[in-house]
């Protein structure tokens, strides 16, 4: 798919996903994105080397938390007109990006968002404390500001200027409710598309603990009651 004179950034947060992140970057279509930038969170392996080697260019934000890693990526971003979003961990399906961007080429979206729950293997991928969190979090979300999501994932793209209206605050686990919240808040247009989805490589930093999944969930209900 052409893009058109639409400028595309690629932000991928990451922390210790040496043996993804080389991978994440390789399956990116090649002629979609204008830059793809990782942003190391605190990294104590070879991340930085392995993106830098797969061709991105690399930032650091020493604020350890996923929003933290967003929006130093933002502010990095090379005046893009659309934003992607995506994780480093592999478990998105990062030759899917023109899919994602595909309605905001048409002018038919300001933001997309990737749904797993959609897709059968997002269904099967997805830890049970994943899978059930994004079940009760969209049921509030759509009780609360009457707008039905079916996913809370991390691979989305948005148009650069409708991203900036939305000023983005979370720094951590709430982030990508926060954005979602505010679209609807703000009128956006929104789509949601089926993406794959598979486990990931390597042990969740959020999920894979019983402590992480706490701390989650927390912050993102305070998110659905408090964006």
């Amino acid at each position: 798919m052409q893009k058109n004179s639409l400028k595309v950034s690629v932000i991928i947060p990451v922390l210790n996903e040496q043996d993804s992140i080389g991978l994440v970057i390789r399956d990116i279509p090649k002629d979609l994105p204008d830059e793809i930038i990782v942003v190391d969170n605190g990294s104590t392996d070879n991340t930085i080397t392995v993106a830098q080697e797969a061709g991105a260019r690399v930032v650091k934000e020493e604020m350890r938390g996923y929003g933290a890693a967003c929006l130093k990526g933002i502010a990095t971003a090379d005046n893009p007109d659309v934003i992607v979003f995506l994780d480093g961990d592999y478990s998105d399906y990062p030759d899917e990006m023109n899919k994602i961007i595909a309605p905001i080429l048409k002018g038919e979206a300001d933001i997309v968002l990737g749904s797993r729950i959609a897709h059968h293997s997002g269904r099967k991928a997805l830890l049970p404390q994943a899978y059930w969190g994004n079940r009760l979090t969209t049921w509030l979300m759509s009780i609360i500001y009457h707008y039905h999501y079916t996913d809370l994932g991390p691979f989305r793209a948005i148009r650069a200027h409708q991203l900036q209206k939305l000023d983005m605050r979370d720094k951590n686990y709430g982030w990508t409710v926060e954005m979602q919240i505010k679209a609807i808040k703000n009128g956006l247009t929104i789509a949601e598309i089926p993406v794959n989805y598979r486990k990931r490589i390597g042990e969740s930093k959020v999920t894979g603990t019983l402590s992480g999944t706490v701390k989650a969930g927390v912050k993102i209900l305070y998110r659905v009651f408090f964006s």
